[in-house]
């Protein structure tokens, strides 16, 4: 018998103008890179496209840096005291700036598609736990998201690249 994958409930939220929009991936792209991240659980996940705006509030106002970053991860508890208890699928929100994903991409040439999958696949592993505070789960998770991202076709987000 073949094990099917762990099943993505994925919902995609744009808040973005029409020149972030004209940027972003496509939704089958997102759930593509989302899916391919999903190791063992279930998940339900929510990836919201924001501009420079909202990007730069929910990092000053959830972690305390007052500047828009590239992704932002939100996991959603779903502990034995959280209806559903601990059968519950993961969940959790992926929130990605346009501009900032955008900008980051030239200065570092990588194609937008191949940063925007990096990110998502990083953002989908901090949701299952993996998080790179020290050296040891650095390089875990970059080995992880270096596989996942091959596999999709992408290359090494960490090898050097010339602009």
């Amino acid at each position: 018998m073949i094990d099917s994958p762990p099943h993505l409930a994925l919902t995609i939220q744009k808040a973005i103008g029409k020149a972030n929009r004209d940027n972003a991936p496509s939704s089958t792209d997102m759930r593509r890179w989302a899916q391919a991240a999903l190791q063992d659980d279930d998940a339900e996940v929510t990836v919201r496209l924001v501009g420079a705006t909202e990007g730069r509030e929910l990092n000053r106002d959830f972690r305390g840096k007052d500047y828009a970053t590239n992704v932002l991860t939100f996991v959603y508890d779903q502990g034995e005291d959280m209806p559903g208890g601990d059968d519950a699928p993961l969940a959790g929100d992926l929130v990605l700036c346009v501009p900032v994903v955008m900008r980051e991409a030239v200065e570092q040439g990588k194609p937008l598609a191949a940063h925007f999958a990096h990110l998502i696949v990083h953002g989908m592993l901090h949701l299952q736990g993996y998080d790179h505070e020290d050296s040891d789960e650095a390089e875990e998770m970059e080995a992880l998201e270096t596989r996942i991202l091959a596999e999709l076709g992408y290359p090494d987000p960490y090898a050097e690249r010339s602009v």
